[in-house]
């Protein structure tokens, strides 16, 4: 996207939110990839500090957020909006949109989605407001047909707003579906936290998955640990 593309001369506001526990080098990538792919200058990371669609993190709220900020310390293009850990209560997506779009009523908002989180939208909290508030960026491996497996609240959704040009995220603030490929990062943070709380050389394994500074705070403070 080239800056005639942005005809207010601003990016529009990419987010990209997760417990990030911990955070390690598929979501580094993903945010690497959507931000070359949308041709933005910065992908913000959103920590969720009390996430509602899954199971209570393995590290606290204090413990992710110092991760996340070395994770992306001297990181270009990738900033940190700790706005969800400051705030009270589930960390619900909605909310922090309606926050932002109060702020700035006319910058373009894009919210990043994995391609099974997309699926499960009609799960979330008042999801049908988040197209009133933002555009989606559907994260997708290339090839892989996740339309083709929408649950029925999401099918005329995706018909009557999808678009392939990723220009039109800034056309309109709101609105729009459109697809991001992204190169596969066969990582999880499941599976990291697993391989730490094994030890031996399941533990080692993962290191090179996580950024030096995050694997030194995790064995400064035991995290994870069976």
């Amino acid at each position: 996207m080239d800056e005639a593309a942005h005809p207010t001369g601003r990016d529009p506001l990419v987010l990209l939110g997760g417990t990030f526990d911990p955070v390690h080098a598929g979501h580094l990538g993903l945010a690497d990839d959507v931000r070359s792919a949308l041709g933005v200058s910065e992908v913000r990371l959103v920590p969720a500090r009390d996430p509602p669609h899954r199971p209570p993190p393995g590290a606290t709220a204090v413990h992710r957020l110092a991760m996340l900020r070395l994770a992306i310390e001297g990181r270009r293009g990738l900033t940190l909006d700790d706005r969800e850990m400051r705030r009270r209560g589930r960390s619900y997506t909605v909310d922090t949109l309606k926050e932002l779009r109060d702020r700035d009523r006319g910058r373009s908002i894009v919210l990043v989605l994995g391609a099974d989180a997309f699926r499960g939208l009609p799960t979330w909290y008042r999801w049908s407001e988040i197209l009133e508030l933002a555009h989606i960026a559907v994260a997708a491996r290339p090839g892989d047909p996740f339309d083709s497996a929408l649950p029925e609240p999401l099918v005329a959704l995706w018909e009557n707003r999808r678009t392939s040009d990723p220009r039109d995220l800034v056309a309109a603030r709101a609105g729009r579906i459109c697809i991001v490929s992204i190169t596969p990062h066969d990582v999880s943070a499941s599976a990291i936290r697993a391989a730490i709380a094994r030890g031996g050389p399941e533990r080692e394994a993962v290191r090179p998955l996580l950024a030096p500074a995050v694997w030194d705070y995790i064995a400064a403070h035991r995290l994870y640990a069976a």
